[in-house]
């Protein structure tokens, strides 16, 4: 018998309470910043850490739960911090539950699910408020986040590897595109070896076979989104339009302008007015290359140069024809691309290293978190899965 089955056993022999999240905590507003000193305090929004400020709102474990924009992403803090309006805080009764067992639990509960517009995703005090978890004895939540932490413990190590290992890439990326430290690259600006053509304008709603990719599907990384894809039938119109493996697509306007596609297969696509198809003249510049180079903090410190910011950020063809990239001779191109290549596999692939061993325990962690979170609120003892359980746990101790 495992040690949850003891305390489940021992402290909740008749089934867990359910509690709404108005029994157990508060959840507080967030406010302006703006008039404090700099400091060491994080301010968070929807998105993560904005800045730091001089002062906190609260200095006590919470869970901050969005309340705009990224509404499925939660965060656990125990240290003091400040928080804006796009985002609640909680004050949490820690006699009735600990607040990184409560953190767990609304991690399992999506609280996506909740959202209350229809167009920027919101979440109100109300809906929350209502919402229902279980909640054991402070004996069981305790072992239970114990169990869950040495799953995300693992998660974090192996995701700050990842993350010294994408520095890395970035470091020598910049290195193998910038040929001045050599003198082997002549420079050309991308006006004189490109075509630029814009996006074609789906005035058509009929739902087809072929992909309409528009500037939302191209992700930080420069792949294309798998998720939220839209189909339209293909035209006569649009036709011409029709993508092929390698072209490259790059948003011209927005938050996503300068983000650069290397479309992924000859999958039927075409694309929108919002982006731009860049043809190169491939005896100068081959197109994966450019594909690294866009990627590059030698492509974005051009980039944030030449935007256009009055209003909405524009980056039509007169600005892209004005970065500046080296045209080593394309033999170096392709042996730059293969090492390019392979260092992009191994930090983005979820296939193989560190990513696939990331999404892997992520898939580990979810599945024993609604397990015991599952089993916590029936209050049935899991006989059937402590062993696999402690051993993984024990393993990862």
């Amino acid at each position: 018998m495992s040690k949850l089955d003891e305390l489940i056993k021992k402290y909740s022999p008749n089934g867990v309470e359910y509690k709404t999240l108005d029994e157990i905590l508060k959840i507080k507003n967030g406010a302006d910043y703006k008039s404090f000193g700099a400091g060491d305090i994080p301010v968070y929004g929807s998105g993560g850490i904005m800045t730091y400020i001089d002062r906190f709102s609260y200095n006590k474990p919470s869970v901050l739960i969005p309340r705009k924009g990224s509404i499925d992403k939660l965060y656990y803090v125990d240290t003091p911090f400040w928080n804006v309006d796009t985002i609640f805080y909680t004050e949490i009764d820690e006699t009735k539950a600990i607040p990184r067992y409560v953190y767990h639990c609304l991690l399992r509960e999506h609280l996506e699910q909740y959202n209350t517009a229809g167009g920027v995703p919101s979440l109100t005090q109300k809906v929350l408020n209502k919402v229902t978890i279980p909640v054991p004895p402070i004996e069981v939540q305790r072992e239970i986040v114990r169990i869950l932490d040495n799953f995300t413990e693992l998660t974090a190590e192996l995701t700050a590897e990842l993350t010294a290992r994408k520095a890395q890439y970035e470091y020598y990326r910049d290195k193998l595109l910038n040929f001045d430290e050599f003198g082997v690259a002549r420079r050309v600006k991308l006006g004189e070896i490109a075509k630029f053509t814009y996006g074609y304008t789906d005035t058509a709603r009929t739902i087809g076979d072929v992909r309409f990719i528009r500037i939302t599907d191209i992700l930080d990384n420069g792949t294309l989104n798998p998720n939220d894809a839209k189909y339209v039938d293909l035209t006569d119109e649009s036709r011409k339009y029709l993508l092929k493996k390698g072209d490259l697509l790059m948003a011209r306007t927005g938050a996503t302008y300068g983000k650069t596609l290397y479309v992924p297969d000859d999958s039927p696509a075409i694309y929108a007015s919002f982006l731009i198809k860049i043809e190169l003249d491939n005896s100068v510049i081959l197109n994966r290359y450019y594909w690294h180079f866009a990627q590059s903090n030698l492509y974005w410190d051009q980039a944030k140069k030449l935007v256009s910011t009055g209003g909405q950020p524009q980056f039509n063809t007169g600005a892209v024809s004005r970065i500046v990239l080296n045209a080593p001779p394309i033999e170096l191109q392709e042996k730059i691309i293969d090492v390019l290549d392979n260092f992009d596999a191994i930090c983005s692939d979820l296939n193989i290293g560190l990513p696939a061993e990331i999404e892997a325990r992520q898939k580990q962690y979810e599945y024993y978190r609604d397990m015991l979170l599952t089993f916590a609120e029936t209050g049935a003892i899991i006989s059937q899965t402590d062993r696999q359980t402690d051993r993984q746990t024990d393993r990862q101790s």
